[in-house]
């Protein structure tokens, strides 16, 4: 057995490790060692998406949590950034969420949030690991009277719809605002279209009617094609679209164009700007983030930080450079006045209400950042050294990156979380990123795959 946690807690195939019931008793056993005090009975909350799957891994969590003397506390189908906010808002002792996020079914997740709301450092990660891989949990296995019992925890929809509800500013209002909702057959399949009901605005929601099989298929944040078509069949002003968990955002303009995780935060971070409220000027992205995105953050003055890719890396460097917003060009933003971690919803609201405050449409707020061609090509691998042991990739990204000179870049990258190469090229044409990024991608493929 090998290494656990990836960038984005445990993932893998459902039912095949690690994502086995084996392990999720397992981690559910570490989690109430490592969060046990003295004469207290450890609280951990329970969440999931929609996938099949989840069920198997949520018993085996529960079992594990209990028979280590903790009570788990299941609240069902609710989004990650639920899952986080119920978790500090109960003051308990941590919460975990079953979701592989945007990937598709047979795929799944563990992620584990602390009592105050923020995911698991590095070291308490590996302290679970260690737990596991060298099976020490069965020394600190309690007597039969001190097993746990679980509960289920009724409300917690409503909780969350009124904690998402009130970032949005009261002196604005939706109402007579046509919005289409893209829920992904996931996790905002519900919570989402009652919060915008409740704001008064006229909605549509698509993808709501989840089976177990079909979160993210061709739906939510990565796949816009039918939310696109909506929005303009409907006239509606805007389309928001969610990945499985909850945590992202796309969104499309009223003429049908989709908007870029990139162009969301340059226009919710100019307002903040305008109103004072951006934290040192200071807008924190990824490596990955389109070259438009630095060069808009310098025309409306403010500081652009580019961290390393995944969530908790942005969110590492937020905290520590004094940063309020922050995400990735893939949807998943982080508001650090409103929450600890990326939730879609609350991008939603907080896009929605820059486009009221201007008094603009979302296209036009859109041309803030100009998107320098780019193009991004997943080639699955079959082992992930490091790209610079790999000679013949080395010479090609070198040789592309003089050809580009001024006018590009190159970035080449393993998935966190999948056994994928992302080989992304930005340049002057599409013509150009498209050849140099295939190029590139064969070489991935010939050494990797």
């Amino acid at each position: 057995m090998g290494k656990l946690f990836g960038t984005d807690g445990i993932r893998g195939e459902a039912n095949r490790y690690p994502m086995t019931p084996e392990i999720a008793f397992e981690v559910g056993r570490a989690m109430v060692h490592l969060f046990k005090k003295e004469g207290h009975r450890a609280m951990i909350i329970i969440g999931k998406d929609t996938r099949l799957s989840g069920y198997m891994l949520e018993s085996s969590l529960e079992a594990g949590i209990s028979s280590m003397g903790g009570n788990p506390y299941l609240v069902g189908v609710l989004p990650t950034p639920g899952i986080a906010f119920i978790t500090q808002s109960m003051r308990a002792d941590a919460g975990v969420v079953i979701s592989a996020s945007h990937n598709p079914f047979q795929d799944n997740g563990i992620k584990i949030f602390g009592s105050d709301g923020y995911k698991l450092t590095d070291a308490q990660e590996e302290t679970i690991e260690d737990l596991i891989l060298n099976h020490w949990l069965n020394e600190y296995l309690p007597p039969a009277s001190g097993i746990g019992k679980a509960f289920r925890l009724e409300g917690v929809i409503g909780r969350y719809i009124v904690f998402v509800k009130n970032t949005f500013p009261r002196r604005l209002s939706m109402e007579g605002m046509k919005i289409v909702l893209d829920t992904a057959n996931g996790a905002t399949y519900r919570v989402a279209q009652d919060t915008f009901n409740e704001l008064g605005a006229d909605v549509e929601t698509i993808h709501k009617t989840p089976n177990g099989i079909n979160i993210n298929d061709q739906c939510g944040s990565q796949h816009t094609e039918r939310l696109r078509k909506t929005v303009v069949d409907n006239g509606a002003a805007i389309g928001l679209a969610f990945d499985g968990d909850g945590d992202r955002l796309i969104a499309v303009d009223e003429k049908g164009n989709e908007i870029t995780g990139d162009q969301i935060l340059i226009i919710c971070a100019n307002i903040l700007k305008k109103e004072g409220k951006l934290k040192n000027d200071l807008l924190v992205s990824t490596v990955m983030s389109n070259l438009g995105l630095k060069m808009a953050c310098k025309k409306y003055g403010f500081q652009h930080h580019a961290a390393k890719v995944g969530d908790r890396y942005v969110l590492e460097d937020m905290l520590r450079l004094g940063s309020v917003i922050g995400g990735e060009e893939a949807g998943h933003m982080i508001f650090l006045r409103h929450h600890t971690t990326g939730d879609g919803i609350i991008a939603a609201l907080q896009l929605v209400a820059a486009m009221i405050k201007e008094g603009k449409p979302l296209s036009e707020l859109a041309r803030m950042m100009d998107i320098f061609p780019q193009k991004l090509i997943n080639v699955d691998v079959q082992r992930k050294p490091d790209i610079e042991k790999v000679p013949k990739l080395v010479e090609a990204i070198r040789q592309v990156e003089k050809e580009l000179g001024e006018e590009g870049r190159v970035l080449v990258r393993y998935s966190g979380t999948q056994n994928m190469c992302r080989v992304m090229v930005e340049g002057p044409s599409d013509t150009v990123t498209a050849k140099y990024c295939q190029q590139i991608a064969d070489i991935v493929k010939s050494e990797l795959g």
